[in-house]
């Protein structure tokens, strides 16, 4: 537009200058050169406006960016400001729910801690009471401990007395089983006539079938029976602390008969009796060891076979005086 208006200049003062004097052409002239001056003035300044509008348009466009960025941060900062403005609401209500509890705890705690010097107090009294119960229970233990050393004595007493009687009861035994043996060894002869040698009890039993020493009814004891107790008597006689019981047994039917012996328990004592004298007459036997007893048919051992009720039994029971002694002592 600028170069324009020169050429345009430059024309009309072309077409003017025939008729135009040659000062105002000076003059002109001047105006032209004072006017390309001010034209390359304005064309410098120009360029210098150019330039410092590009500097100010990058400085516009930065400051654009710049505040867009600002408005973006403003935007976030005002979103973490709300959010913190909620935090803090939150932090306030939980601020004040926490001093609420706290109240309410420290009037709890105050109601707690009467409870518990209440309990503590009741803690107290029971511990006194256990105390107290201790002392007493350690009184009746130390009583219970000299009375627990008095039975572990009075116990180891009696230890020795049970072994002593155990070796006593196992002497006996032995005795016992010896004497069985000696029996049986002396009337092996008639082990086949109805006459038997057992241990039972501590005892040993010699029983001896009726057949075998009397005739049926009958009181005397016949020849083979005679001889049977005689060995039996000689192994008695040298018997010491031996105790002997002759036992008369019948059987369940009854006697008919108008004289001596009238029933079975007087036949049952007379066969005993019986026995015991031939024993005594035929051996050196004290007769305060030895007795006679009847037992009828109360006692019988087989109650299909009758004949084996009818015996007469010899129980040699060994003293035990001994043992009687260690006991009451």
């Amino acid at each position: 537009m600028n170069n324009f208006k020169l050429a345009l200049l430059a024309v009309l003062i072309y077409t003017t200058s025939a008729c135009v004097p040659a000062r105002k052409f000076e003059e002109i002239a001047e105006k032209q050169e004072v006017c390309a001056k001010d034209l390359k003035a304005l064309k410098t300044l120009k360029t210098e406006l150019e330039t410092e509008n590009t500097e100010l348009q990058s400085i516009s466009d930065r400051l654009k960016e710049e505040s867009k960025r600002l408005k973006s941060d403003t935007t976030l900062l005002g979103k973490s400001l709300r959010m913190k403005e909620k935090q803090y609401d939150k932090i306030n209500v939980l601020n004040e729910r926490i001093q609420e509890q706290l109240e309410m705890l420290q009037k709890g705690n105050a109601i707690e801690k009467q409870q518990l010097m209440a309990n503590l107090e009741k803690r107290k009294m029971e511990l006194l009471k256990l105390e107290d119960d201790l002392n007493a229970l350690e009184l009746d233990l130390n009583a219970k401990k000299i009375d627990l050393e008095n039975m572990s004595s009075e116990l180891q007493k009696r230890e020795e007395r049970v072994n002593e009687l155990e070796q006593i009861i196992a002497n006996k035994d032995a005795i016992v089983k010896a004497l069985k043996d000696k029996v049986a060894n002396a009337l092996l002869g008639f082990r086949d006539k109805g006459l038997s040698v057992e241990e039972k009890d501590g005892k040993v039993y010699v029983s001896m079938d009726a057949k075998l020493l009397f005739a049926s009814g009958s009181t005397k004891v016949d020849a083979q029976g005679i001889k049977a107790l005689k060995e039996l008597a000689k192994v008695l006689e040298t018997q010491e602390d031996l105790e002997i019981l002759v036992e008369g047994h019948t059987d369940s039917d009854k006697m008919k008969s108008s004289s001596h012996p009238v029933d079975n328990w007087e036949l049952s004592v007379l066969r005993a009796t019986s026995v015991v004298k031939i024993m005594l007459n035929n051996s050196k036997m004290d007769p305060v060891t030895i007795s006679a007893a009847g037992r009828g048919e109360f006692i019988p051992i087989d109650l299909e076979n009758k004949a084996k009720n009818r015996r007469i039994e010899v129980v040699l029971i060994p003293k035990l005086d001994e043992l009687f002694e260690i006991i009451s002592n």
